[in-house]
C-alpha cells in the first residue's frame, strides 16, 4: 500500500503566509486497483501526483510505502522503487532519441519498447530514430512517453491527463493499453476528466480546492459526479452545437 499522511504543500515550503495547494491529504492506495484523480482545473490533481512521485517535496506530512518512510526521498529515487509518471505535457530533449529513451526505461533493452509504441500507435521504425525535441507534434510525444513507461514496467503507475493531445482514434488504444498492463502487483493512477477512463477504474478520487473531497468505489462515486462533469464539459465543448459529432467523453 502506498499511503500519504496529512500532506500540504505549500510553494517555497512554508505554510505562513503561502497558499497550501494541497490541504493535509490524507490517501491510500493499495496494489491490484486502479484509480481515477478527477476534479476541476486548479484543484491540486498534478500537484499531488508530483508530490507522490517526489518532484515538489511535502511542505509537511509523511508519504509511506508498504509502512516504510519514503517522504525524503526524490524522484530518481522513487523511480529505483518502481515510480512511474507521465506528465501531462512531456519534456522535450534534444539530442536524445526515442530508441535512447526506451533504452534507459527498459534498461538496455530497447526492443521492450517497440510493442507499446506499436499499440499506442506509432510504427517503431518510423520512431526510434526521431528526436525528442519540438518537432514531434503534441500527440506524438505523449505517446512516446506512455511508451516509455510501458517499457519502465514500474510497481506504481501516474498518467497526468494521458488523452492530452490524442486523437479520439489513438485513446481508445491508450484505454486498452493501460488497462492490458494493469496488474495485481501494480497501482494505476490516471489523471483525467474523461468518462472512458472513470469506467476503467476500480475507484475514483475527487480533489478541488487542494482537499480530497470525495473518495469511492467507482459505481458510488461517478454518479454523484457524472452529471456536474459532463454538463461543465458541454459548455466549454468547442463542438457545441455541431450535429453528427460524439463527445470524446
Amino acid at each position: 500500500m502506498l499511503s500519504l499522511e496529512s500532506v500540504t504543500y505549500a510553494p517555497g515550503g512554508h505554510r505562513n503566509g503561502k497558499i497550501e495547494i494541497l490541504k493535509d491529504i490524507n490517501l491510500k492506495l493499495e496494489f491490484g486497483k486502479m484509480y481515477a484523480l478527477t476534479g476541476p482545473n486548479g484543484g491540486g490533481k498534478s500537484t499531488l501526483a508530483r508530490v507522490i512521485m517526489g518532484i515538489y517535496p511535502p511542505t509537511s506530512g509523511r508519504i509511506l510505502l508498504e509502512g516504510e518512510d519514503i517522504t525524503g526521498l526524490a524522484a530518481n529515487e522513487r523511480a529505483r522503487l518502481g515510480f512511474g509518471y507521465a506528465f501531462q505535457a512531456p519534456p522535450t530533449f534534444k539530442g536524445l532519441k526515442v530508441i535512447d529513451l526506451l533504452e534507459i526505461a527498459s534498461r538496455r533493452n530497447p526492443q521492450e519498447g517497440c510493442q507499446p509504441l506499436r499499440q499506442i500507435g506509432l510504427c517503431p521504425e518510423e520512431y526510434l530514430q526521431r528526436e525528442l525535441d519540438g518537432r514531434l507534434s503534441g500527440g506524438e510525444a505523449k505517446r512516446v512517453e506512455i511508451a516509455t513507461i510501458m517499457a519502465q514496467d514500474p510497481r506504481i503507475r501516474i498518467f497526468d491527463e494521458p488523452e492530452a493531445g490524442i486523437d479520439l482514434w489513438s485513446f481508445d488504444r491508450l484505454v486498452k493499453l493501460i488497462a492490458d498492463s494493469h496488474r495485481p502487483e501494480k497501482i494505476t493512477m490516471i489523471i483525467s476528466h474523461q468518462e472512458k477512463i472513470m469506467r476503467l477504474v476500480n475507484e475514483i478520487i475527487l480533489i478541488a480546492g487542494g482537499e480530497i473531497c470525495l473518495q469511492g468505489e467507482r459505481d458510488q462515486v461517478w454518479p454523484q459526479i457524472k452529471e456536474t462533469m459532463l454538463c461543465d464539459c458541454l459548455e466549454k465543448c468547442p463542438l457545441k452545437g455541431e450535429e453528427d459529432v460524439e463527445c470524446p467523453r
